[in-house]
């Protein structure tokens, strides 16, 4: 991708070395916190405790710094998604609002509760902030065998379609068939905003391509980071056998196939998960 010397978004709050602040002197309540949090991930409270707490004069900051090349990619990719939405929405009557992206190490508090960094990158609609450990992108490429800036600027993309979601009403309008479904009807949902998220990311990568920021290849590296975290890949690694109904995310085959439809079509039209085109 040609990024650099292009501007980067100032909508970036970095939490690096702060730890996830739980409220560990708070008195009862925050002991409770403490050991509920520990009871879920198996952690040492004690473990917790020490690197919870933000080193001394640690404060987050606004922006990335120059010196900070992969803090900085992230920057312009967040840049050129608000130059994206903001356009795009206007034309559909929404005003785009940029979202916030909060850069964090091992663990952060968000509106949705506390966010570590092996859950991956997540979007949090209660206080429109997408959370990134960079840490991901290694994970991306060694783990999941997905390299390149482009596979890294889907991730940040994928976070932000999320939040185009929650700006057009499809958030809400989706956690209601949530509470009022099954399990599997709230699973099935959770993939058609997520194969949506995904078909807008290629959305954006339509457009800046054509403002030269892609490259040739760039888009197949999106492509094989899409397939690289399909449900049934990721099942089959961690569990052995692939259950389609507890799917949250879609089949390696089902992302492929709707970020590419975002990429060649540039329309949010061509994203409806929930109408005709479904999910196949």
């Amino acid at each position: 991708m040609r990024w650099q010397g292009r501007s980067g978004s100032s909508n970036i709050e970095d939490r690096r070395g702060m730890g996830i602040g739980l409220p560990v002197g708070g008195g009862i309540g925050g002991l409770v916190l403490l050991l509920l949090f520990s009871a879920l991930t198996g952690t040492n409270p004690l473990d917790m405790i020490n690197s919870s707490s933000p080193e001394p004069g640690a404060t987050a900051t606004s922006g990335v710094s120059d010196d900070d090349p992969q803090a900085k990619f992230v920057a312009v990719i967040l840049k050129d998604t608000e130059d994206t939405w903001t356009e795009l929405l206007r034309q559909h009557g929404v005003t785009y609002r940029d979202p916030t992206l909060v850069l964090f190490t091992q663990a952060t508090q968000s509106a949705c509760g506390v966010g570590q960094a092996e859950m991956g990158p997540f979007y949090c609609p209660n206080d429109q902030k997408v959370y990134l450990d960079l840490s991901f992108f290694r994970d991306l490429d060694q783990r999941f065998g997905a390299p390149g800036d482009f596979a890294q600027a889907y991730v940040v993309a994928h976070e932000v379609g999320h939040h185009v979601q929650t700006l057009t009403g499809l958030t809400r309008q989706v956690d209601a068939v949530r509470q009022r479904g099954s399990a599997r009807q709230a699973n099935a949902a959770s993939v058609r905003v997520e194969l949506q998220a995904d078909c807008y990311a290629g959305v954006w990568g339509h457009y800046a391509s054509q403002r030269g920021l892609v490259e040739p290849g760039d888009a197949e590296e999106g492509l094989r980071a899409a397939a690289a975290i399909g449900d049934d890949r990721l099942q089959q690694e961690t569990q052995g056998r692939v259950a389609p109904e507890s799917f949250t995310h879609g089949s390696s085959q089902q992302r492929v196939e709707w970020l590419r439809r975002g990429l060649e079509s540039g329309k949010m039209e061509s994203c409806d998960t929930f109408g005709g085109q479904g999910t196949n």
